[in-house]
């Protein structure tokens, strides 16, 4: 940005200067995208935060003192300033009006009763465990050991490969292997 270039348009659109105005506002519209897209603000969408920005800019040109000659650092910290004052009253109002707060009443406990995990999926929940844990006993020795390492040991398959001793794609062989086994015995369990 040149400075001077910049001061020169700040006066010319004091004075209400509308091509001045545009060519201000292009001048600023790098940054002013830039800090839009950095900033998330709950309930503002890129183009209200943009807005505020531009609302911001022009009201700078109207509060700024040209014998100042430093109108770049003025409107860039007051738009960095108006962005942050959103951000703050947004916080502000989820802690009074967001999902957060709840008021209980009759209806409110109904919807959270409704909202609760019935006995229905919690059976459903334990049903699938037996089935997988009965296909699981159903592989030989070898694959579960590599189940339990891989799934409940948290192991990644290079560690695992370092762990047995054996090269790498020989463990993304068996993994695929062992999977596909696994789906196949569920899917013939689902259909008996």
């Amino acid at each position: 940005m040149d400075y001077k270039h910049i001061e020169n348009l700040v006066l010319l659109c004091k004075a209400n200067n509308e091509e001045a105005k545009e060519t201000l506002v292009s001048e600023f519209n790098p940054l002013i995208i830039n800090l839009s897209k950095k900033s998330f603000i709950s309930g503002y969408e890129f183009d209200d935060i943009k807005n505020e920005c531009y609302r911001t800019l022009f009201n700078c040109i109207k509060l700024y003192n040209p014998e100042k000659h430093r109108f770049v650092a003025y409107a860039t910290n007051a738009m960095k300033n108006s962005v942050n004052c959103l951000i703050r009253k947004s916080i502000r109002r989820q802690r009074t009006d967001g999902s957060n707060v709840v008021v209980l009443d009759n209806e409110t406990e109904n919807i959270l009763r409704s909202d609760m995990n019935f006995v229905e999926d919690i059976i459903c929940q334990n049903q699938l465990k037996a089935k997988i844990n009965s296909v699981i006993n159903t592989l030989d020795r070898d694959e579960v050991d590599f189940i339990k390492h891989f799934f409940y040991n948290g192991y990644s398959m290079k560690k695992y490969a370092e762990f047995k001793k054996i090269p790498y794609f020989k463990v993304v062989e068996k993994k695929v292997t062992i999977l596909n086994k696994i789906k196949n015995l569920l899917t013939e369990s689902h259909l008996s």
